[in-house]
């Protein structure tokens, strides 16, 4: 699956949701392993604001990747964050977009440096 690196440089980027376990099945609550570590994943929103533009996107990452105290509002830092185009079918209808992902996701200091790592 094409990967395309995402460049945070000079964004501003803080929690909009919290993380929250990925579910792969809805019905059975199943949720979402990465199929190449086992690991779980976790999702969160993150506002992603540049150059006056805002925009709030779903990030997924593994459970190990997260660090800090990721309340809503808190600043922080994207690890190798990557856009994947994904299609499917379901009832004859197709559907498309971006998903994203990231290796990890830290809460920046308060006083810290807001120099954000790209991929």
């Amino acid at each position: 699956m094409q990967q395309i690196p995402v460049d945070t440089v000079g964004a501003t980027l803080m929690v909009a949701q919290p993380p929250a376990p990925k579910i792969a099945n809805q019905k059975t609550q199943e949720r979402a392993v990465d199929t190449r570590t086992g690991e779980f994943l976790m999702t969160l929103d993150v506002l992603f604001v540049m150059n006056g533009n805002a925009e709030v996107v779903k990030v997924t990452v593994g459970e190990s990747g997260i660090s800090g105290e990721l309340a809503m509002g808190t600043p922080v830092t994207l690890t190798s964050l990557v856009a994947r185009p994904w299609e499917n079918e379901f009832n004859g209808q197709k559907r498309h977009g971006i998903s994203f992902r990231a290796v990890a996701v830290t809460a920046l200091d308060a006083g810290g440096s807001n120099n954000l790592k790209a991929a």
